[in-house]
């Protein structure tokens, strides 16, 4: 995602990029101590609409509690529509962001304070631009997903580090995306997106309770009425297709499983690609109650 945007929103203003900085010592820097989100804006016909934007800000509360972290997501929120409008912006990435940035590099958080930032970028697929039309190929990771008995699936900064080294495996390998599996052989989540089957027609969305609770993935599923429960990889193996879902990936199907052949991009996939896009374009009826006009 490019970062040649000429304004940030930092701790209640708008500031010039340049002027958005974050202190060396941040605790933030040291100990990934910070929560963000990814939300998307998308072009409609009556302007710019922010897709979910009460469920992104409500998840990223969560993320700041875990750490004891005090935010205005509020202001944060309300900071999107005059971004968008600096930087001429109408369909666009947004990436809220908090973390701790004073008061030393102990471990006891009681004693820290908090920068709040808001950016919009424009948005590219981190998957690429023609994952959606081609597929991605994904290969499962030899390593496993923080436990949510280590932290909470939440986008706490520090976690994604965890992402990062699958996905450079992953990529080394020849591929563009990691699938995280447990111990058990059930599938938990891609680096950066959750994971659907579609078998005989019906959509299973992957649950697992060390998978983030995807604002993307509850659309979809709710969407395509689908079934919501654990899936081994060997289920996933025998799958007609698979796709991921997430904020930046939207609808992205899998065309290559572990170096197990080749899927197509089937048919039920591309419906839902389609109903996706029409729902965060404002062209559905069942848009309305998640699109926040700004």
């Amino acid at each position: 995602m490019s970062a040649e945007v000429s304004s940030f929103w930092m701790d209640g203003d708008l500031r010039a990029a340049s002027d958005a900085v974050a202190p060396l010592l941040a605790h933030g820097l040291h100990y990934g101590t910070g929560v963000f989100e990814g939300i998307r804006v998308y072009d409609t016909e009556r302007g710019p609409a922010v897709f979910r934007l009460d469920a992104h800000m409500q998840r990223l509360d969560r993320g700041a509690a875990v750490l004891a972290m005090t935010v205005d997501s509020a202001a944060m929120a309300a900071a999107i529509g005059p971004l968008l409008r600096k930087n001429r912006l109408t369909d666009a990435y947004v990436r809220p962001v908090a973390f701790y940035s004073g008061g030393g590099l102990g471990l006891d958080l009681g004693a820290l304070t908090a920068t709040q930032a808001v950016a919009v970028l424009p948005w590219t697929s981190h998957l690429g631009d023609a994952a959606a039309d081609r597929g991605v190929a994904v290969r499962v990771s030899p390593y496993r997903r923080i436990s949510s008995r280590a932290l909470p699936p939440l986008k706490l900064t520090g976690m994604y580090a965890n992402a990062c080294v699958a996905k450079l495996e992953a990529v080394r390998a020849g591929f563009e995306e990691a699938l995280f599996v447990d111990a058990e052989g059930f599938v938990v989540e891609a680096t950066g997106e959750n994971v659907f089957l579609v078998r005989n027609g019906q959509v299973v969305a992957v649950d697992h309770e060390d998978a983030l609770p995807g604002i993307t993935r509850d659309t979809v599923a709710e969407l395509a009425g689908a079934e919501r429960r654990k899936v081994h990889l060997d289920e996933l193996y025998d799958a007609d297709e698979v796709f991921l879902t997430g904020t930046s990936a939207e609808v992205a199907p899998v065309t290559r499983l572990d170096g197990r052949g080749r899927l197509g991009v089937g048919p039920v996939t591309r419906e839902l690609r389609q109903l996706y896009q029409d729902v965060v374009h404002g062209r559905s009826p069942e848009a309305e109650p998640w699109l926040t006009y700004v």
